[in-house]
């Protein structure tokens, strides 16, 4: 088939939507099928205000109808909310071509972190956008029960993999640091709630490994900890292996593909019991979750980390990608049938 993906996310930026989508995209080309990105990529972005790291796309209609119809796509998915994805919804709402969306990031709360806005007004915002839609992806249940109880519909799986090949226990980076280490990886940034780790009284060192607007101001707050910037590939796993406890502090990812790394990298996952945690994590098995994320990341240190690895291994992006095909709406259905 051909497909076609718009997202507003795309490298440089280091997130899970990137992840997620960049890993499908390769496995669809494995598997044959055609595959053109719509992404901010190429064209001239304007610094997202309060987050200049992400860059919108602006004024962008005209030269994605002339893509779109030259690339003639059988099935078109809209992964994020952006002025990408709206141009893009604009134009298959214009051309009568089904679609589908995702819902990757819980925007309502994330806005709600940074600015006095209700969650409601959000939340009917994006029932809006994702209204038209033949189906919304998410990646967990208890999302998708979220949304339907929010009145989105119909709300449907696309979970998430791991690359156990890169990450894995086999090369632990040797930290000169007090042990046990807690490691968080990902955006420094208020929606992740990473101060709630940072406050902790917790034994040993605190690592944080990656960027953000608040990197600064946090590594100025919190001297005892140690912020080591973006890491990627095999040196991200080689420290992510060499700390004793992943701890995921966010309350508002819907998913969280870190914690799966982690796990296959042999650390146990120390959270909150909210979405995402509690559809990744086996507790007493592969994390601890609790309201007290003390309790949970003392707890997380005692479990195996064998364990943890095994259960990273039954993730795979094939499995992942094979839903999401599932779950697309083909213009043209014997094109599912031919692929």
């Amino acid at each position: 088939m051909r497909i076609a993906i718009a997202t507003d996310a795309w490298s440089p930026q280091v997130n899970g939507v990137v992840t997620t989508l960049s890993r499908t995209r390769d496995v669809l080309e494995m598997q044959g099928h055609e595959v053109r990105m719509v992404t901010p990529e190429g064209r001239k972005t304007w610094p997202l205000p309060t987050y200049p790291e992400i860059r919108l796309a602006l004024f962008q209609g005209g030269a994605i109808r002339r893509e779109l119809d030259e690339f003639d796509p059988d099935c078109v998915h809209i992964a994020t909310e952006g002025s990408l994805g709206l141009s893009v919804r604009r134009y298959c709402l214009r051309q009568a071509i089904p679609f589908t969306t995702a819902y990757h990031t819980q925007f309502p709360e994330y806005v709600r972190a940074r600015f006095p806005i209700p969650i409601s007004w959000t939340t009917r915002l994006l029932k809006w956008f994702h209204g038209p839609a033949t189906r919304t992806m998410v990646p967990t249940e208890s999302m998708r029960n979220t949304l339907e109880q929010r009145g989105f519909d119909p709300v449907v799986i696309w979970t998430r993999g791991v690359l156990t090949d890169v990450f894995k226990p086999d090369n632990p980076f040797p930290y000169n640091l007090p042990k046990p280490i807690w490691v968080y990886v990902g955006r420094v940034a208020v929606e992740k709630n990473i101060q709630a780790f940072l406050d902790l009284s917790l034994p040993g060192s605190k690592v944080i490994i990656g960027d953000g607007p608040d990197r600064e101001s946090l590594t100025e707050a919190y001297r005892d900890c140690h912020f080591l910037g973006y890491k990627f590939g095999e040196e991200l796993a080689s420290h992510i292996a060499g700390a004793d406890v992943f701890v995921f502090p966010s309350r508002t990812d819907t998913f969280g593909i870190v914690m799966l790394e982690a796990m296959a990298c042999g650390l146990p996952v120390a959270a909150y019991p909210v979405t995402g945690p509690i559809d990744v994590v086996q507790p007493g098995v592969t994390g601890c979750l609790d309201d007290d994320l003390a309790v949970a990341c003392t707890g997380a240190l005692e479990l195996n980390r064998a364990d943890c690895r095994r259960f990273a291994e039954s993730r795979s992006w094939l499995r992942s990608t094979q839903q999401f095909v599932a779950n697309l709406a083909p213009r043209r259905p014997s094109t599912v049938t031919q692929s």
